[in-house]
């Protein structure tokens, strides 16, 4: 839900959201260096060699490797509350519940690196951080009265009473709030989501049925058979590109990155095209470079992030019509395992 933000609250915010970040980066370096601790001690590399058909072995070797090194959940949360002590600033800007909840998302980032499935964490910038929450609904940010409270801090919502989705999640038990912010048309707007108990409001038109499904996923489309149905559904379809437009924007970006940049970029050359003579931009000097930006290439650079934001807001409402018509006709799905990761380098490619 849309919230009403004036500039002294949204000031406060702020604030609140950079100390947020700066506690969310010292822990998950903190994670990291105790997760190559646990690497690199002698119980992580024989819990390695155990066979993995002692599951039961080999899982306490491995607890005992991070017991050795307090490479946990828990103990990240005491670190969040002592560094948050020591730099009094943080602990005044944020509640213990959401040091603790940004404290878990440090964990949560660093075990993924730990189990193979990232190869890095990825520490946040101030335009990266969008989102703070909370654990329950009775300290720290949390919805009272049709009001989001976090301490001396009351935004008032804007209620679409109107909506039965909105509607459904104010009747039902709140257990923790998350405030975010996003970029619409170049302004920053806030909102509040409301994590409830309970069942998930379901229109009418939206219906389940409980039947199998086969699905044959493509490139483009996908094709489906039920019980009473089959049909061919394309992914996304009539998605705005908005290739001209991005395209037009980016040759503006580069123009004026070479004309406030001059010393990163090799002098031009030229070079015989039959009988005209055609000149070649320089390419980028290789090292690390810095870079001016000057207000008019920050204002291109946010008409083309509407644009991709646009473009990408209305695939994803696309796709999701084209889940409710698959669930209308069977929630029992069956697929093949492909990976559709690998189509997306494909068709990019």
């Amino acid at each position: 839900m849309p919230l009403v933000v004036d500039s002294k609250q949204e000031s406060e915010l702020l604030s609140r959201f950079q100390a947020g970040r700066q506690l969310y980066n010292a822990c998950l370096n903190e994670a990291m260096k105790r997760l190559d601790l646990v690497r690199n001690s002698e119980l992580y590399q024989v819990a390695k060699k155990l066979p993995r058909t002692k599951k039961k072995e080999r899982g306490e070797a491995f607890k005992k490797a991070r017991e050795q090194y307090r490479y946990s959940e828990y103990d990240l949360h005491s670190f969040a509350s002592i560094t948050s002590k020591r730099a009094k600033w943080i602990a005044e800007k944020v509640d213990s519940t959401a040091q603790q909840k940004l404290a878990t998302r440090a964990f949560k980032a660093s075990e993924r690196v730990m189990l193979g499935m990232a190869s890095s964490v990825r520490y946040k910038v101030p335009s990266r951080f969008r989102s703070m929450e909370g654990k329950s609904n009775k300290t720290g940010i949390r919805w009272k009265d049709d009001y989001l409270v976090w301490g001396k801090l009351v935004l008032q919502p804007i209620l679409d009473l109107d909506n039965p989705v909105i509607r459904h999640g104010l009747e039902s038990p709140v257990k923790y709030v998350r405030l975010l912010w996003r970029i619409l048309n170049g302004k920053r707007r806030w909102y509040a989501q409301l994590v409830n108990e309970g069942l998930p409001c379901q229109k009418p038109q939206n219906y389940v049925s409980d039947g199998l499904i086969g699905l044959d996923l493509n490139v483009s489309n996908i094709a489906f058979v039920g019980d009473n149905h089959a049909d061919l559904l394309p992914f996304a379809e009539n998605v705005p590109s908005f290739t001209k437009e991005i395209a037009a924007l980016q040759r503006k970006m580069q123009r004026s990155q070479r004309a406030n940049n001059l010393d990163n970029f090799e002098s031009n050359s030229s070079a015989k095209k039959g009988r005209r003579t055609v000149v070649k931009k320089g390419k980028v000097k290789k090292g690390k470079q810095s870079w001016k930006k000057s207000s008019n290439y920050l204002k291109i650079a946010a008409k083309k992030r509407e644009l991709e934001r646009r473009k990408t807001a209305y695939a994803k409402t696309q796709n999701r019509k084209v889940v409710n018509e698959i669930l209308r006709h069977g929630k029992h799905i069956k697929t093949e395992n492909v990976s559709v990761k690998g189509w997306v380098r494909f068709v990019a490619s």
